[in-house]
């Protein structure tokens, strides 16, 4: 039904609120990228109204540290536009914060927690080679 996949890979050894966290906040990247990704707003049989979802599957996968920096580089290499979360965001409070921590690293010795993207979907598939689905 897609051509393209929205993918989210979360690191393996994070804790459960953790990987909640980044979860949401790696999708709204994608959603800031991608608007067209939501679609119309919900009503229920007593007519009220609830904000639109993605009309999109989103597949949320786990890798361990040496996975999550391999399928960063793979990427930037593509050229694919990415959210990414790394672990010393989880020291900050807010947006400035976040993004003045983020720039502190490079590709190389970013400790990535996270990464989600949405792309063809065999470009997808090669990019997040060597994760696995979300248990």
């Amino acid at each position: 039904m897609f051509d393209t996949k929205f993918a989210i890979v979360l690191g393996d050894d994070l804790p459960v609120w953790q990987k909640l966290n980044v979860t949401a906040f790696l999708t709204s990247g994608i959603v800031a990228q991608f608007p067209d990704i939501i679609g119309e707003p919900y009503r229920d049989r007593a007519g009220n109204i609830y904000n639109p979802l993605s009309i999109q599957p989103v597949i949320v996968l786990s890798a361990d540290q040496p996975t999550l920096g391999a399928i960063h580089r793979r990427a930037l290499e593509r050229g694919v536009m990415t959210s990414l979360y790394v672990q010393e965001m989880f020291s900050t409070g807010h947006d400035t914060a976040n993004r003045a921590v983020f720039a502190k690293f490079a590709p190389d010795d970013a400790k990535v927690v996270g990464i989600a993207l949405r792309a063809d979907k065999k470009l997808v598939d090669k990019i997040t080679k060597g994760a696995r689905m979300h248990a």
